[in-house]
């Protein structure tokens, strides 16, 4: 039997590869700390719960109709937009997906042919570049810099462009850098492409959770020509907790979102039609949940910044977004006497068992990322067994 050559060439996403390795860990009997997994820790609030329930029991259990979203779904999309990001969408200019995921593979696929290229600032989320590649299209890595927050630059931007150039990724607040660019940076990037046949893929999944003076803007927000040829994705998952739920949503430019639609029609169909209820009530009902998880996140990334910077062989910026930390580990790779993250990711599971995440899979070698999407005690707990483990600065 034989399995087709572009699934082979593809990568397992390395955030569930660690999540599974440190659950058989636990299956086992042995006490892991899990940084690994990008999902908060709390349960989706009562009122989308609810939602959905209700949702249940009025029988919307057939298929949505149309698949791309119910009316009421899209226009809680439009009605957050407009509140939120200062963005003016039509029903026919947004999709409901499964997940943030879909929403991205489908705008890829229906943008990307063989042979053209896709910008791809590092460190980036894990899929981008498997996504892009499945398309038969190249990720051009552009690598953001430790002493610019990892920040990609207007300049090194520019030099990545070629006349093959077709998407601009654009990932503020960072999974999994943690940072977020200041609306000043993002209005520079945004003017560098605003006259260029460049679409741009602006994955705000964390667009709520910001932290300090740190202020979102959205890339489509920055003027008419980048409205015009911008795709902005979002979902459910990490500001509503609802990452089980698999219910994203995109918005952009009609021609796009009725292409990215017809794919889906031919895919998955959609995302489950009672989910699409409860992402109504995620967006129009009560926001409070969302703000003692943000506070909540907000503090925890305080927390582990501090304690990262006190281990031997650790350096690691302030996360302003997102709940990671992306902290550098090459000195502490080299006092352990290994080599990259992958080894240094297997030795601390080994040896002071907590699970972290390989920066290799985001592009970069030096670094592993952490989500602080759990506990307090267990964030203690692991970063007591760093430290052990490496010594205190």
């Amino acid at each position: 039997m034989r399995i087709s050559q572009r699934v082979q060439e593809l990568e397992e996403s390395a955030t569930l590869a660690v999540s599974a390795k440190a659950a058989a860990m636990k299956k086992q009997g042995i006490n892991v700390v899990g940084f690994g997994a990008g999902e908060p820790d709390f349960p989706t609030p009562v009122n989308i719960r609810n939602a959905c329930k209700a949702a249940l029991d009025a029988g919307h259990t057939k298929y949505a109709s149309p698949a791309s979203g119910i009316p009421a779904a899209k226009e809680a999309v439009c009605s957050k937009f407009k509140r939120e990001n200062n963005l003016e969408y039509k029903p026919s200019q947004v999709m409901i997906t499964v997940g943030g995921k879909e929403a991205l593979y489908l705008a890829s696929m229906t943008l990307l042919d063989p042979g053209d290229e896709a910008i791809l600032p590092a460190p980036y989320w894990v899929s981008y570049p498997e996504q892009i590649k499945l398309c038969g299209a190249k990720p051009v890595i552009v690598e953001g810099k430790e002493s610019n927050n990892f920040k990609v630059t207007p300049d090194q931007i520019a030099k990545a462009i070629t006349p093959k150039t077709r998407v601009l990724i654009f990932n503020s607040p960072s999974n999994p850098g943690g940072f977020t660019y200041a609306p000043d940076e993002v209005r520079a990037i945004a003017k560098l492409v605003a006259d260029k046949d460049i679409v741009v893929f602006s994955d705000e999944m964390y667009d709520r959770l910001i932290y300090g003076n740190q202020r979102f803007l959205s890339f489509a927000a920055c003027g008419p020509e980048n409205y015009a040829k911008t795709l902005t994705f979002n979902a459910g998952s990490k500001t509503y907790s609802m990452t089980g739920w698999r219910v994203g949503y995109a918005a952009g430019p009609e021609p796009i979102i009725k292409a990215m639609a017809k794919l889906q029609s031919q895919t998955t169909s959609g995302t489950a039609t009672f989910c699409h209820h409860a992402l109504v009530e995620a967006l129009s009902g009560d926001q409070a949940e969302v703000e003692k998880m943000r506070k909540e996140f907000e503090r925890r990334a305080e927390y582990m910044h501090q304690r990262l910077n006190g281990i031997k062989g650790f350096a690691c910026v302030q996360p302003t977004g997102a709940f990671y930390a992306f902290p550098n580990v090459s000195g502490a790779s080299a006092t352990m006497g290994v080599k990259g993250s992958l080894d240094f990711a297997a030795k601390v599971l080994e040896q002071a068992h907590v699970a972290v995440v390989p920066g290799i899979a985001f592009g970069l070698d030096d670094y592993v990322r952490l989500s602080f999407a759990t506990s307090m005690e267990q964030i203690r707990e692991g970063c007591d067994r760093l430290e052990k483990l490496l010594g205190k600065k």
